[in-house]
Parts: structure tokens; C-alpha cells; sequence
């Protein structure tokens, strides 16, 4: 199993230690035995959801993201409680960020999103049967949603407006899910 490239644990520590992530710093042996450190980001993982409305169209949101000074369209997401099924997140992030809920719940995918600097996973799903309700936003968040046509969320990746990861895989995989390409 590839053991030609694997890097090899000596020993580590917690580098920071912060409210929302920590980073951790190894000494690791290289396949060609030399010593080395790396750095990395440790996140307890993540849920990304698809909010699909029976017409096609897709519940966005728009969020101010401080790292990149501006506000960038995404799907909902949020992260995963310790010890909190990512199912269960994914549910209870919709309700928070949006106040809908789903009637029907598929798994599509997890990705990788940063792996040179961070161990982050993020479980995408997707949510059809959509019932609105009341928004839950925690007190520091703020974020305004809208219905999207699905065309209109391809252009926005194709003309560079769509630029969050997670949100233009997550697109990506919608395409082939509505085309029956890619079944669920």
C-alpha cells in the first residue's frame, strides 16, 4: 500500500491551541529517511448541504468570510460537534442557518478541501423535500439566503463568482445528479 511514500510519526505537539482550530506540528521520517516537521491544521470535520427545492432551483447563502474581506455564495454548511453524527449536523445546520428542514436526506460525498495543510473532511449531502421555517443563526453569525435557478449557480462558477470549494464541487456533483449521470 504505497508504503514507497508514506511519511512516518516521531512525535508531536499541540502548536496553538485556539477557540475554533489548533495546529499541530509533527516530526515525521520521509520515505528516504530524513527527519522532518510539518505543520497542520487540525478541524474536527465539517457538513456541506445541498438544499434542493422541487423546481431545480437551490437555497444559497451569502456570508461575509473575514480571511478574504468579502462575502462569498456557499451552501450551508457547518461544523461537526464532537462525538455528533454527521447526518445529524447536516440537519441541524439547515434548521440553524436557513429554518428549513428536509424531508428526504442523501449522502453524496466527502471531500478533502485542504489536504497539504489541514486534516478537514467535509461530508456533503444532499436535502430535497425542503419545508421553510425560522432561521436559528448563533449570535456571532450572519448571513442572508436566497432561492437560486441552478443555471444561474453553473454561470456563477464558470464567470469566477461562485469561488468556495466546497460550494463549486458540491455544484458540480448537483449537475450530475439532475442529468441522472451520477445516481445517488
Amino acid at each position: 500500500m504505497d508504503m514507497h511514500l508514506k511519511e512516518t510519526f516521531v512525535s508531536g505537539e499541540l502548536a496553538y491551541d485556539g477557540h475554533f482550530l489548533k495546529v499541530q506540528r509533527d516530526q515525521v521520517v520521509l520515505p528516504d529517511g530524513k527527519l522532518t516537521e510539518r505543520e497542520y491544521i487540525r478541524h474536527p470535520g465539517a457538513v456541506v448541504i445541498i438544499p434542493l427545492f422541487s423546481d431545480g432551483s437551490v437555497l444559497m447563502e451569502r456570508q461575509f468570510r473575514y480571511p478574504l474581506n468579502r462575502v462569498f455564495i456557499e451552501f450551508p454548511a457547518g461544523k461537526i460537534d464532537p462525538g455528533e453524527d454527521p447526518l445529524v449536523c447536516a440537519k441541524r445546520e439547515l434548521l440553524e442557518e436557513t429554518g428549513y428542514t428536509a424531508g428526504s436526506w442523501q449522502f453524496v460525498c466527502t471531500i478533502h478541501n485542504a489536504i497539504a495543510y489541514a486534516d478537514e473532511h467535509l461530508d456533503i449531502f444532499l436535502a430535497r423535500d425542503l419545508q421553510p421555517g425560522q432561521a436559528q443563526l448563533d449570535d456571532e453569525e450572519f448571513l442572508e439566503t436566497y432561492q437560486a435557478p441552478f443555471q444561474q449557480l453553473l454561470e456563477g462558477v464558470k464567470c469566477g463568482e461562485i469561488t468556495d470549494v466546497k460550494t463549486v464541487i458540491g455544484i458540480f456533483w448537483l449537475e450530475k445528479i439532475l442529468q441522472g449521470s451520477w445516481v445517488l
